[in-house]
């Protein structure tokens, strides 16, 4: 089941969106002398679904995230801070209230993938996130 609901998620929903934002943004692949992408190749709103595969918190939620050049912020609420470089490694922090999560992967033209991990309302979880530009 997919919920979204921009601008207004609950604490528990946007500490999941950011763990899982985390886990994707922290496993960076290193660009090379052949990447022809520009630093804002991935510039847009991503819709990111998250998945737990660990641990009790809720699976299937819907976040928008917005990449601006090398920068990942929130496109719906909490305090989200980030990071995407030229080949697509993306690396996120979340935090909101006492919950928290980070996450880290890789972004392609229009899709991404990568796990996240956190503690998402005194639970500690992981899973997967999965992206598309919207």
């Amino acid at each position: 089941m997919r919920h979204s609901a921009p601008m207004t998620f609950s604490p528990r929903l946007l500490s999941i969106f950011a763990a899982a934002a985390v886990a994707g943004l922290a496993a960076p692949g290193a660009a090379n002398g052949r990447t022809v992408r520009t630093a804002r190749a991935y510039d847009g709103v991503w819709n990111v679904v998250f998945a737990t595969t660990r641990g009790t918190c809720s699976s299937g939620y819907s976040v928008p995230f917005t990449v601006t050049g090398s920068r990942v912020t929130s496109a719906g609420g909490g305090r989200v801070s980030g990071s995407v470089n030229r080949a697509g490694g993306v690396a996120v922090q979340v935090k909101v209230g006492a919950s928290y999560a980070s996450g880290g992967g890789r972004l392609a033209r229009n899709a991404g993938a990568g796990s996240w991990k956190g503690i998402i309302s005194g639970d500690a979880c992981s899973g997967t996130w999965q992206a598309t530009r919207t």
